[in-house]
């Protein structure tokens, strides 16, 4: 028996693991004490590594479609066939027809992040997506409006704040988002015995608001009202106290002067007088820090949401301040050293719709009219990496009638899920627990400076492949495919390319641990379990900023364009009785996918409508019936679960359900299961004003009772 330590892969929190090794089993899994920044923590979706390891539902090596069924082929015949296939449609149709899907798995991929996106960027097409702009793309383009880089992130404190005021988030279940917080629940028992204080604005009463001292439901898309009335009380009575490198000011507070707590009050259902106490409180506490998450961020107002809450990090002093919001600074600077793109927006936009580019990538809400619709530019064959669109995007069920269109489609994933079952050709890549890890992103968005770099916990299986050496192989074929480049200049370019490819990504990651001055590497931090803890957050401004002038403009243009119209328009609550859906999420799940997993899917079913005792009973309801559930884009059928921890007026449906809808075609175990998915009812069309991010909480619902069978 060998003990083992290594980073959890599966989700932000990126906990330190104990494992009991024998051969090539796991004999137990547990939470690492000494890890600095996960402090032993661990949650039911580490123990499941040793599922997917074992998961015969698992693919190992490349298949292709073959009218309704699939066939092994080999790695040879599956790179060349897919590499062919991309500059065939390119050369024939433009850069453009092929289109790009990452999902969320390749950010937790020390491979992906290494040369998936170098592969990414080798295919050179402006219709390119991922799951960003079905998450956090409000926060990642304020964070470029603000302080001039998409992933300059303010992290909260939490580890010595006093006042931690929550929107749309729910860190107990997802361990943070955005903000790397393994342990919530110990470091919020600890915020309570220091008499601190955490206050959530939320539409249901989540796991994160019952552990809170204070929740308050807050209708689905109107944060935004609240958090303006709470800028707006900061400036009514001279609260504010900003650093001296901000500028803007009065901008500011002229755009949120008709913001005021009646206002809000009015539109989201928290009382005025509520709004302006903890308004006073944030303001008054020393070491405060607002959070506003998926919520906040997947709403018709993500954008300006989320400046508010800068806003109130900012104005009140609570920037760039112990026990406030600070900037993690990582033995990897993925943002200092410019590993990761500023980003930039709107330099071009779709052809369809129009909708605005971020950072080279498109709104996901955009796919399936750019499969649809013919023309120059239209997307004639597409590739997904880690990601379940189908599941996990808006119109689910029409996503998945535009894959059928398509000429071709490849997939890099090792499951055969909604998505992956329109592909011709599928290439897995080996298991999490046989490639290095090393969390360049979350690293760099944590609560504590810390740096963990663990080796493969079991040796890559014979005629496997990493996730690096697909994108590698695709990307050489592909330059070959090519032909000989026009001139000396694009000749080296394309030597140098094909040169990164062939840099194995332990060896890049040792590189730039030794270029950081710590005294680290991987084969140092390979031999300290738990790896090395470089201290708590602490302030670095104005000089880490990213702003040419090392200055924060408070006011973007293209932000206070959008208030004004905040401002102007009416909310579309519709009638009394009509309906919004949320979504939620389980720390059990983990987006669209490990339902497959029997120790996660065990115990008390979790896949039901969620909907008021009040709300049910107005349209002669009970628990447990079965209903249908209808919005613009589709209906679905499900069983609905009374409780009052849903504010009236609101349904919740889970995130990542839905694997029965292949159509007779068994995916895999998950397929057995209950649920339906709520983007079959999410509406494309509903967006963020000015980022298009997809709008799928707070989409216009209503639910009627099903006939039941005699």
């Amino acid at each position: 028996m060998e003990t083992r330590h290594i980073g959890c892969p599966l989700c932000e929190a990126s906990c330190g693991l104990e494992v009991q090794v024998e051969g090539l089993q796991i004999a137990s899994i547990k939470g690492h004490q000494d890890d600095p920044l996960s402090r032993g923590h661990i949650c039911p979706k580490a123990i499941a590594l040793q599922d997917i390891q074992a998961d015969p539902d698992r693919l190992r090596k490349p298949v292709r479609r073959v009218g309704d069924t699939w066939e092994e082929i080999s790695w040879k015949d599956a790179i060349d066939l897919v590499a062919r296939r991309i500059v065939e449609t390119q050369q024939e149709h433009g850069r453009d027809a092929v289109g790009v899907y990452l999902g969320n798995p390749n950010v937790h991929s020390l491979g992906a992040l290494t040369h998936g996106i170098q592969l990414h960027r080798l295919i050179r097409s402006k219709n390119s997506f991922s799951a960003t702009s079905i998450d956090q793309l409000p926060l990642q383009l304020m964070c470029h409006l603000l302080y001039g880089h998409q992933l300059m992130v303010p992290i909260p404190d939490i580890d010595r704040t006093d006042y931690f005021l929550v929107f749309g988030g729910n860190p107990m279940a997802s361990n943070g988002s955005l903000m790397t917080v393994p342990d919530f629940p110990g470091r919020i028992r600890e915020l309570k015995a220091r008499d601190g204080k955490m206050i959530v604005f939320d539409p249901r009463r989540t796991e994160t608001a019952r552990v809170a001292g204070e929740h308050h439901f807050i209708r689905p898309g109107t944060d935004v009202y609240v958090l303006l009335a709470m800028v707006h009380t900061l400036f009514e009575e001279d609260l504010t106290r900003p650093p001296a490198y901000v500028d803007h000011i009065a901008e500011v507070r002229a755009a949120v002067e008709p913001f005021t707590p009646e206002l809000a009050a009015r539109a989201s259902g928290v009382p005025a007088d509520e709004i302006v106490r903890i308004a006073r409180e944030f303001a008054a506490s020393p070491r405060a820090a607002a959070y506003g998450r998926m919520g906040t961020c997947t709403q018709r107002h993500g954008t300006v949401t989320q400046w508010a809450i800068h806003l109130l990090n900012i104005l009140t002093g609570n920037f760039d301040r112990e026990g406030g919001v600070m900037f993690t600074q990582p033995a990897v600077d993925v943002v200092g050293k410019g590993l990761i793109s500023r980003g930039h927006f709107d330099k071009w936009r779709s052809r369809v719709r129009g909708l605005p580019e971020f950072g080279g990538e498109l709104p996901v809400a955009a796919m399936a009219e750019e499969m649809l619709t013919p023309g120059k530019g239209q997307i004639k064959a597409f590739l997904t990496v880690a990601g379940n669109p189908v599941s996990s995007t808006p119109d689910g069920q029409g996503l998945a009638e535009a894959l059928m269109s398509l000429d071709f489609m490849v997939s890099i994933d090792f499951y055969i899920n909604e998505t992956t079952r329109f592909a011709d050709v599928i290439l897995p890549p080996s298991g999490p627990l046989e490639r290095d890890h090393y969390d360049l992103v979350f690293n760099a968005l944590a609560v504590r400076n810390t740096a963990r770099y663990t080796k493969p916990l079991f040796p890559q299986q014979p005629g496997t492949k990493q996730d690096w050496e697909i994108s590698r192989d695709l990307a050489l074929r592909i330059l070959r495919l090519r032909g000989k480049p026009a001139s000396v200049k694009h000749a080296a370019k394309v030597a140098q390319q094909a040169a990164r490819f062939a840099i194995p990504p332990r060896r890049q990651l040792d590189m730039l641990l030794r270029s950081s001055k710590l005294g680290l590497s991987t084969a140092k931090l390979a031999r300290t379990p738990g790896g090395a803890d470089l201290g708590p957050l602490r302030p670095g401004l104005p000089g880490r900023l990213q702003t040419r002038d090392k200055r924060i403009d408070l006011a973007p243009v293209v932000v206070l364009d959008e208030v004004r119209h905040v401002a102007l328009s009416q909310q579309e609550m519709g009638a009394d009785d009509s309906l919004v859906l949320i979504g939620r999420r389980h720390q059990r799940d983990n987006n669209s996918w490990l339902h497959n997993a029997d120790r996660l899917t065990r115990g008390k079913a979790r896949h039901q409508l969620y909907m008021h005792p009040e709300d049910l009973a107005a349209r002669g309801l009970t628990d447990g019936d079965r209903v249908g559930v209808a919005s613009r884009v589709g209906e679905v059928e499900i069983e609905v679960a009374s409780t009052d921890e849903m504010m009236r007026g609101v349904v919740s449906l889970p995130h990542g359900y839905g694997q029965g809808r292949a159509k007779g075609v068994r995916l895999s175990k998950a397929t057995d299961l209950p649920g339906v998915s709520v983007n079959d009812l999410t509406d494309p069309e509903l967006l963020d004003g000015i980022s298009a991010n997809a709008a799928v909480n707070g989409v216009p619902v209503t639910v009627r009772a099903l006939v039941q069978p005699v």
